[in-house]
């Protein structure tokens, strides 16, 4: 299997690599493309000694030639970052101006990154579609996850988004539990970076609510809310819902601190030189500290049961709603749990939802749908009705400013590594 990573000078490449060298036996050819050229080469140089460190047998080279890297490829792994460290900064910034949370998902700026990205991943599919293998699938791990793998569907690629939030739950649930992470299945719904874990089975028994006794601070501290919150909900919220739940705490500490963009741009720079050194062929600690915990072993799983590999594991993927969540329209695209065949991925059941959670994701669901009309078509009125649609926005006096503010940030660079 031929596997192309766009975006692949990214400092996460190791990591998804580390995974394909002791999990992805099914890899025979794995090629790096990025227009960061410099970069590159030393982020593909450290990627072919993990795979040597491993024994691994694929094939692994790199190319700022996206037509030639793609080329006959069996899965395309879409990872980008339009603009880079320096646009992330500011779409953490420009909305605090407004008293509104500054986040790259989240928000005005995750609007933000959706007008820049999803014009640049159409165009990268568009490419892929003619040259790839027919039937290749496109893997989306590009933020924000559920509009752009919106736009690929809608546009009619074979495509699914990826997201590591559920996976890392899983781990964090086995741990507690005592079990084997697969001997967790767990409930995941939502929308990207909207989600919560409703039941966590083992063997069939919810064991959701005993972890909810016996560590509730402990999971609330991770996810940055109040127990009471969970408490009340009877579910553990992904942390993206801490801006939700508390958003005015958000905007309080972020004003006038460091930004993630400040401090993941400052490990990146001691990564790549790290992985300047001839002498290191594992990834390094710090990496962890970049985020995407369990990104490589959620995309080698998927892969994986995509190909036939393994029919059996649970995924957390964003795809159409197609009736899951039946107060949102079927084209929709929601985050929910999965088992994928080569027929690509088929949820499992979703319980029905209480009014609030239903509220919020129909709410964030319109706005999706908004902000990938404006990304597609661009135009003042439609950014400002997205906007405006934002439940943490949702003011004409806040909306019309941070319209201005947003366009003018939002032009399209050159350069997308993640």
């Amino acid at each position: 299997m031929k596997i192309a990573v766009i975006g692949g000078g990214s400092t996460y490449t190791p990591e998804l690599v580390d995974g394909f060298a002791r999990l992805g036996s099914m890899v025979t050819e794995l090629v790096l493309i990025d227009p960061a050229a410099e970069r590159l080469e030393v982020v593909g140089a450290f990627s072919a000694r993990i795979l040597q460190h491993y024994g691994h047998q694929a094939k692994i080279w790199w190319t700022t030639d996206l037509d030639a890297g793609v080329t006959d490829a069996d899965v395309a792994l879409i990872q980008l970052r339009v603009g880079g460290q320096q646009a992330r900064i500011n779409d953490e910034t420009f909305p605090l101006e407004c008293g509104c949370v500054g986040q790259e998902t989240t928000g005005a700026g995750g609007l933000a990154k959706a007008l820049r990205t999803v014009p640049v991943v159409l165009d990268v599919a568009a490419r892929i579609r003619e040259r790839a293998k027919p039937g290749a699938w496109i893997i989306d791990f590009t933020n924000p996850v559920g509009i752009v793998t919106r736009a690929l569907l809608d546009a009619g690629h074979r495509a699914v988004g990826l997201c590591n939030v559920a996976i890392g739950f899983q781990r964090r649930f086995a741990g507690h539990l005592g079990v084997e992470p697969s001997q967790v299945v767990l409930e995941h719904v939502g929308l990207n970076h909207l989600t919560w874990e409703r039941a966590a089975y083992v063997d069939g028994v919810d064991q959701l609510p005993g972890l909810l006794s016996s560590h509730l601070s402990s999971i609330a501290a991770e996810v940055d809310l109040e127990p009471a919150v969970l408490q009340s909900l009877g579910n553990v919220p992904s942390y993206y819902l801490s801006y939700f739940y508390s958003h005015d705490r958000h905007v309080q500490s972020l004003i006038g601190a460091p930004t993630r963009g400040q401090r993941v741009a400052e490990l990146e720079a001691q990564l790549i030189e790290m992985y300047r050194d001839p002498a290191l062929v594992e990834k390094p600690a710090l990496l962890g500290e970049r985020g995407g915990a369990y990104y490589s072993e959620a995309a080698v799983g998927l892969i994986a049961s995509l190909h036939g590999f393994d029919d059996s594991s649970v995924h957390s993927v964003n795809v159409r709603n197609e009736g899951l969540l039946p107060f949102l329209p079927a084209d929709a695209v929601v985050e929910v749990s999965a088992r994928a065949s080569v027929a690509g991925p088929a949820a499992l059941p979703v319980s029905p939802l209480p009014p609030d959670l239903s509220g919020l994701i129909g709410h964030v669901s319109g706005y999706e749908e908004y902000a990938l009309d404006a990304a597609l078509r661009g135009g003042r009125d439609r950014v400002y009705r997205a906007l405006l649609a934002h439940p943490l926005i949702g003011q004409h006096e806040i909306a019309d400013p941070l319209t201005d503010r947003l366009i003018a940030s939002g032009r399209v660079h050159l350069a997308w590594a993640r």
